[in-house]
């Protein structure tokens, strides 16, 4: 057991090493893109699929609530969580369509969408993104692997090249974000 752990644990480094010395500038530009969105009144719209839904509603909750200090709310939301917005699009459309009807209802230019996929593959999450940039949103993704069809069509994409599976992709992705929640805090609450 003790060399399971130990390997599950030298991977991740490796993977977040790997990830942090590649995207460094990327990441401080998409928290600047968020700092002048918000200062503009603008909103981040975050979705994806399974856990990276889950990381979705945790950046909207680390922005609305708050992480590590005492400020004023700020305006994000995770597109994954009203349970009969989600099944109404289902149902009567695609599951396909439950991001891109959020994105049209709620997006407005100058707002920021962030898609989360760990194969840069998931087909809702790239329909929204295309959406996203038809209606002049700054898009951002983030991606393992070799970053799917995302990759190519954000205007940043951070992609965990060498996360070869969902669960150090993902592990990534959460550090990533919460990277970019601090900074944000930090710029705009110095």
């Amino acid at each position: 057991m003790d060399e399971i752990i130990d390997n599950i644990l030298s991977e991740s480094l490796e993977v977040k090493l790997d990830f942090f010395k590649k995207n460094k500038k990327q990441i401080s530009h998409v928290a600047s893109r968020i700092v002048n969105a918000f200062k503009q009144g603008q909103k981040l719209l975050i979705f994806g699929n399974g856990g990276s839904a889950a990381d979705a509603q945790h950046l909207a909750a680390e922005f609305v609530n708050r992480m590590l200090i005492e400020r004023p709310p700020l305006p994000a939301l995770a597109l994954s969580t009203d349970t009969s917005i989600l099944t109404s699009i289902s149902n009567d459309y695609s599951y396909d369509e439950i991001f891109t009807k959020q994105i049209k209802a709620l997006g407005k230019k100058g707002d920021i969408a962030l898609g989360i996929s760990t194969s840069g593959r998931s087909r809702n999450v790239v329909d929204a993104i295309k959406t996203a940039s038809k209606m002049e949103l700054f898009t951002v993704s983030l991606t393992g692997g070799d970053g799917g069809e995302l990759a190519s069509l954000s205007h940043i994409n951070l992609n965990v090249g060498l996360g070869k599976n969902a669960p150090r992709t993902q592990e990534t992705h959460l550090v990533t974000l919460h990277i970019i929640a601090e900074l944000v805090d930090r710029i705009l609450f110095p």
